[in-house]
């Protein structure tokens, strides 16, 4: 056996110089010699001296130092999305920051925050998140549990809409009694992003309403383009 593997390296490095003609003639020798089949000849003059020739290559870095800040602004800026909600948010916010000077991009750095990965930011921002809560992973415990027997609509109930489309409720704050006119507050919740506004209501009217709603256009960081109130609207 240890015969057959220096016959084998000694042919090895020839074989692979050598054009096609050649190959099959030092292929007939390997078989004459070793008593192998052609397929497993080829298999062992191909493998034999390759694993050393082979330099492993390094996959660059695609996204710097750089990259990694302005995810951590627009993630700030979101009120600390998660990944997939920020994703779907930053072609929307990027350049609402552009434009308050809270980030300055090249075009290739503006490229790359264009096209990160929910995944990839998970991955760049991991620390930060940690650092933001404390130093602590967060652990499943009860209440995650708890939380996932809750039936919950999500932005994927919805298609994968782009920002701009909102559920909204009110919130009474009756107490323990909903008798008699008291302050409400409409809540509105983009279901791309999870961007969240509030907006007081003295009563619950809809004249107030639709005042809200006109405002929320001057507030979302873009055009509401439909809102589903998810409470019996009021008359």
């Amino acid at each position: 056996m240890r015969a057959k593997r220096e016959v084998t390296s000694a042919l090895a490095e020839r074989y692979r110089a050598s054009g096609r003609l050649e190959k099959g003639r030092i292929l007939g020798e390997l078989c004459a010699v070793a008593g192998w089949h052609r397929k497993h000849a080829i298999r062992a003059l191909s493998a034999d001296g390759a694993s050393g020739s082979v330099v492993p290559r390094r996959r660059g870095r695609t996204y710097g130092a750089s990259i990694r800040t302005a995810l951590i602004v627009l993630w700030d800026s979101s009120d600390r999305l998660c990944s997939k909600r920020l994703v779907a948010m930053i072609p929307f916010l990027l350049p609402a920051l552009e434009r308050h000077g809270r980030l300055k991009l090249s075009a290739d750095e503006r490229s790359k925050v264009l096209r990160v990965s929910a995944a990839t930011i998970d991955r760049l921002l991991s620390d930060v998140r940690i650092a933001a809560a404390g130093g602590r992973r967060r652990r499943a415990g009860l209440s995650s549990a708890v939380r996932r027997q809750v039936p919950v609509r999500t932005f994927n109930d919805w298609g994968s809409p782009p920002p701009g489309y909102c559920e909204a409720d009110l919130v009474a704050h009756g107490g323990m009694s909903v008798s008699g006119a008291f302050i409400q507050t409409l809540t509105m919740v983009d279901v791309a992003t999870g961007w969240t506004e509030c907006f007081p209501l003295v009563v619950r009217e809809a004249a107030l309403v639709v005042e809200a709603l006109e405002r929320a256009q001057n507030l979302f960081p873009w055009p509401v383009a439909g809102s589903i109130l998810t409470t019996t609207a009021p008359s």
